[in-house]
């Protein structure tokens, strides 16, 4: 395993979700999913994560939030957003987030930004 802890992808794109987890799993990480925020509030309640990959528009609860409640319960952890908004860089300034990967990405980006950032 590359990472002690895993790293959860918020995606609510099932096909997005399953290729960015099946890069990862290939590469040796240990992946925890989610569909939307508040499911991805449950899996770090689960336990600690290395990175979150996070999509902005979701349902449920969006990035936006998402990133709003980590705050709120102090939770520090490597932010990567992935949206396919041509305000992406925008929006990771804007949670505070450490990277953003633009949609569609290539995947070969997708394991340099997680190897990057994750526990840094």
């Amino acid at each position: 395993m590359r990472a002690s802890a895993p790293v959860l992808v918020v995606e609510d794109d099932a096909s997005i979700l399953d290729v960015v987890r099946s890069a990862l799993e290939a590469e040796g990480y240990d992946v925890r999913t989610a569909t939307n925020g508040k499911e991805g509030l449950e899996r770090l309640a689960d336990g600690k994560v290395s990175l979150v990959l996070l999509d902005m528009r979701m349902p449920v609860l969006d990035g936006w939030q998402f990133a709003k409640e980590l705050k709120r319960r102090a939770i520090d952890v490597p932010v990567v957003v992935m949206t396919a908004a041509q305000n992406a860089r925008h929006w990771a300034e804007e949670i505070g987030a450490d990277a953003y990967l633009s949609k569609p990405f290539d995947l070969d980006d997708l394991l340099a930004a997680v190897a990057r950032h994750r526990d840094s």
